[in-house]
């Protein structure tokens, strides 16, 4: 214990770096985002008409993306997307290449309206890893 009081910035500084890991992971679940693997996304796809959105800059799209991915930045999915809007009833899985950015796409699509939505977990690297189709633009 007196090493904890003696080193308590050092405990602070912990609580801190976990409360930074946890908080994205409690806040997927608190707007009813769900994660999915891989081979989960091509089942949602292929059953059930899901629709992969690709949530990269332009130019990061072209170097790489999912086959048949809209590409939407995140910044226009706050301002509206015509593109994806007329997908409100299929199932949405959100992909790009900072989770972060995935995470923030996503929640922004449920407070628009969008009923079920997902995120690639691990993003187009997992995609990849899988050794799964990627186009290049």
């Amino acid at each position: 214990m007196q090493f904890v009081i003696n080193n308590w910035y050092l405990f602070l500084a912990l609580v801190v770096v976990l409360a930074l890991l946890i908080a994205p992971i409690v806040m997927q679940r608190m707007h009813g985002i769900g994660s999915l693997a891989p081979s989960q996304c091509v089942l949602l796809v292929n059953r059930e008409s899901g629709v992969f959105v690709d949530v990269s800059e332009p130019a990061e799209f072209k170097t790489g993306h999912i086959s048949n991915a809209i590409n939407v930045p995140v910044g226009m999915i706050n301002q509206g997307a015509p593109q994806i809007d007329k997908h409100k009833e299929r199932p949405i899985i959100v992909v790009g290449r900072v989770p972060s950015r995935a995470l923030k796409a996503a929640t922004a699509l449920r407070k628009r309206g969008f009923q079920t939505v997902h995120v690639l977990a691990g993003g187009l690297a997992a995609w990849d890893k899988e050794n799964l189709p990627i186009e290049k633009s």
